[in-house]
């Protein structure tokens, strides 16, 4: 039993998938989309695996390992003044939030479609704001709570990842131009989620279910916040999608401020 008990409370180990491709990264038409939404040069998506079973109860170990194992502090990638660098050795404390994954489809985002934010043809309903002259339909959705079509998604969904990266690419960086309409954004979405979230088939109903765990985390080091950055801004964010299974797990990040403004770079059609 003792030997037993050393194994569990031994920390996790990380390696970096340096070979790992995330196809939202290499496509040519969601660059430009982030080009756009001011988030091209500012998302990154890393990829590492660990070396023991993942506990959902013991995401607080597992984060804090991460973010100390010195394979994750050599190679994660953070903004730092505009420029990548690796995280460095720093992190004394980590808060860690479970995301709910649930969800197989889109239909989560068909309230938008009967109730009054998107036109048949998938265009947003323009509307009046007292404070900004170019409002939409789908902004009162995501940031108004007052707005009568905020309620259009219930709570439990919001709190869905497939809908918090929905907000997250429709509110975009700082000098983010928003689209007229709303399949740019569910486009996108689907390929990043695809992308990040596993799934498995049961093997008695045959359906399809969500493997991944995800975590929101930011970190902190002696100074404060510091991972993602240290803006507190909600539209800066990292998210680990854990996949027990294959015990991988990607790193989503975003540091918000202002994208490139040019294509160069870009991946090519």
């Amino acid at each position: 039993m003792a030997g037993e008990q050393i194994t569990f409370d031994q920390k996790y180990v990380f390696n970096l998938l340096s070979s790992k491709n995330f196809p939202f990264l290499q496509n040519p038409e969601i660059s430009r989309r982030f080009l756009k939404w001011s988030m091209l040069g500012r998302i990154s998506a890393q990829a590492f695996n660990f070396d023991q079973i993942f506990y959902p109860y013991k995401k607080d170990e597992f984060v804090l390992d991460f973010f100390q194992d010195p394979c994750v502090t050599e190679n994660l990638k953070v903004l730092q003044s505009g420029y990548w660098t690796s995280l460095g050795n720093k992190v004394t404390r980590v808060d860690v939030e479970v995301i709910p994954c649930s969800k197989v489809s889109m239909d989560i985002f068909d309230p938008l479609h009967s109730g009054g934010v998107l036109r048949p043809s998938g265009h947003i309903v323009k509307c009046y704001h007292d404070i900004y002259g170019d409002f939409d339909e789908l902004r009162n959705v995501l940031t108004i709570e007052d707005s009568d079509k905020y309620d259009l998604i219930r709570p439990a969904d919001r709190e869905e990842f497939i809908f918090k990266l929905f907000k997250h690419i429709c509110l975009g960086g700082e000098l983010c131009q928003y689209e007229d309409s709303i399949n740019p954004y569910l486009d996108t979405v689907k390929v990043i989620y695809k992308d990040l979230v596993s799934v498995q088939k049961d093997r008695e109903t045959k359906q399809i279910n969500i493997a991944s765990t995800i975590l929101k985390v930011s970190t902190y080091d002696a100074s404060g916040l510091c991972y993602p950055d240290s803006l507190n801004s909600e539209q800066s964010f990292a998210y680990l999608c854990v996949d027990p299974l294959k015990r991988h797990v990607y790193v989503l990040y975003h540091s918000f401020g202002t994208g490139h403004l040019s294509c160069a770079g870009m991946p090519h059609s």
